[in-house]
């Protein structure tokens, strides 16, 4: 088992292969990483790094914080994020981690937070038919039934209705990464990942998700 890393989406290219196809990828500034702490089954019951990702300024963050990345030597860091492993003994604190993890062809789990789109229909956030547009019909866009009268007199919870669209947890799983750039440690990942430009996203080997 391996860990990922934390990085920040740039945005989105294309590249061509060797017989001229042209690939859609997505940018990703593959940290630097810094490892900020290494549990073990014997301290903490369980297998795990934590990683810290863009260092900021002191004043960004508590004294707790502080405190706790002065153990690893490490600088003041905005991002911080656990990986599970099967064991430990591979890494140390203040170990930094990059692009240079990763190697083309290999398949990865991209995480991040999505754009929000506000509030949102039903057509557009859970892809419901239209109504009739003829003339004469009220039901262009409304929802229809939302569910029984009497009994149970109410709308059970979890029923797809209007309401905010995405800027939520996503997880695309299985892309692949198309080139690796080590001295500028960036990642060109077939396809689209979660976020606009500037997120933060996760990038861990399929099947290995990071936890916050």
């Amino acid at each position: 088992m391996s860990v990922g890393i934390l990085g920040t989406k740039l945005g989105m290219t294309q590249i061509f292969d060797e017989v001229g196809n042209a690939i859609p990828v997505t940018v990703i500034q593959a940290g630097p990483c810094v490892v900020t702490q290494v549990k073990t089954k014997q301290t903490d019951g369980y297998s795990a790094v934590q990683i810290g990702y863009k260092e900021v300024a002191a004043k960004a963050i508590n004294r707790p914080e502080m405190g706790h990345l002065a153990k690893a030597e490490a600088p003041p860091l905005r991002h911080l994020q656990e990986y599970r492993t099967a064991g430990s003994d591979d890494f140390q604190l203040g170990q930094q981690l990059g692009a240079d993890r990763f190697e083309a062809g290999q398949l990865v789990d991209v995480a991040g937070t999505s754009i929000g789109r506000g509030f949102a229909g039903y057509q557009k956030r859970h892809n419901f038919r239209r109504g009739p547009m003829s003339h004469g019909s009220k039901n262009h866009r409304a929802p229809g039934s939302t569910g029984a009268g009497t009994t149970p007199g109410r709308i059970y919870p979890g029923k797809k209705m209007a309401g905010q669209m995405g800027s939520e947890r996503v997880t695309i799983r299985k892309l692949q990464v198309v080139q690796v750039d080590a001295e500028r440690s960036l990642l060109l990942i077939k396809g689209a990942v979660p976020g606009k430009p500037g997120a933060l996203v996760s990038i861990a080997p399929t099947n290995q998700v990071g936890r916050k």
